[in-house]
């Protein structure tokens, strides 16, 4: 009986052994501080390797919940999902940001960022190889990253991105109207002249100050001769003509660079350095 005692004991304390050997094992970062963590983390930012860093961000924000070091990887997260190709995960993660600090004082990043995601991420593969009009693809995400940067110009009107922010709304304005136009001259060839009308006036009456509105114009007036709406057809090429004579209609505006969004940008608590 002694001796089964002291087997179960041994088989016990090896069982338990093993277990925290293999804990420590598939978990290294488990006696890592939080500098450690976090500047680990960083590294792996630094060095491009998003997913580790992205696991380690995690580990952190789950481990030490305050601080200013979940207040940093709160926003490192974001970019490194960003980074990752991940869109949806990187606004969730801004948006998470911001609802727990809100009055960050890079708390702006947060909002560009989001606008920057959800404007870049309609462009697939092909796109970056094989040049496409951007005015084709699904409007959502250009709504979106329109909105976005609204929101950024309107709480933080001397932001350092509030600039970028407002060339590229009027960029993903003209985009939208341009999209309206393809759908009007799909109605067209449809024959559905009453839609490409509608779409139209919509162009004319939301998106006033683009390229847009010429096109809408033009379309407009053979939609109205299609519909035997010979006064209207006459009416609207007379404000096409005054308009071209009077330089109102705009040509379209070249897209904003490309930005290349830095973690420096907003590592402003020196936290590498401590």
């Amino acid at each position: 009986m002694t001796r089964i005692r002291s087997t179960l004991i041994c088989a016990l304390a090896f069982t338990l052994t093993a277990c925290a050997w293999l804990e420590s094992y598939q978990d290294p970062t488990r006696a890592w501080n939080v500098t450690k963590l976090y500047s680990e983390a960083a590294a792996e930012l630094a060095a491009g390797n998003y997913p580790k860093a992205i696991e380690y961000y995690e580990k952190l924000g789950a481990r030490y919940p305050f601080g200013r070091y979940a207040m940093q990887s709160q926003l490192d997260v974001a970019y490194a999902h960003y980074k990752a190709g991940e869109p949806e995960a990187a606004i969730a993660a801004a948006d998470r940001f911001i609802k727990l600090y809100p009055q960050h004082p890079y708390v702006d990043y947060a909002y560009y960022l989001k606008g920057i995601v959800n404007y870049n991420r309609s462009v697939g593969f092909l796109d970056r190889y094989i040049p496409t009009d951007p005015s084709q693809r699904d409007p959502g995400s250009a709504l979106d990253a329109f909105q976005d940067f609204a929101e950024l110009v309107r709480l933080f009107p001397d932001s350092k991105y509030a600039s970028d922010a407002h060339q590229r709304m009027v960029f993903l304005r003209n985009n939208l109207a341009q999209n309206e136009i393809h759908v009007a001259r799909y109605y067209m060839k449809r024959q559905a002249y009453v839609a490409a009308a509608n779409r139209c006036k919509h162009v004319i009456e939301h998106y006033q100050r683009t390229s847009a509105v010429a096109d809408a114009l033009e379309i407009l007036i053979e939609a109205y001769k299609h519909l035997g709406e010979d006064q209207l057809a006459a009416d609207t090429e007379r404000v096409l003509t005054l308009n071209r004579r009077a330089g109102r209609l705009l040509d379209d505006e070249p897209p904003p660079e490309e930005v290349s969004l830095g973690r420096k940008l907003w590592d402003y608590i020196g936290l590498d350095t401590n």
